[in-house]
């Protein structure tokens, strides 16, 4: 069987810690920021987990990382 190709779109924007959590950035911080509080784009900086729900899903667009 061939090797698995990485989905390189899924590569720059997921991260695997060093348990198996995948990491991913939030959305919503790139533009209108004007409506929305402070608070709220400083939490959209922060990185966040996958849900458990599409953790499967992300993992198999990148299999080597």
């Amino acid at each position: 069987m061939p090797k698995m190709k990485t989905n390189r779109g899924a590569a720059k924007r997921f991260k695997t810690t060093g348990s198996g959590k995948i990491v991913r950035n939030k959305a919503f911080s790139s533009h209108i920021l004007t409506k929305k509080g402070a608070k709220r784009k400083r939490n959209l900086r922060k990185s966040g987990m996958v849900d458990s729900t599409n953790k499967k899903q992300v993992a198999r667009l990148i299999p080597y990382l």
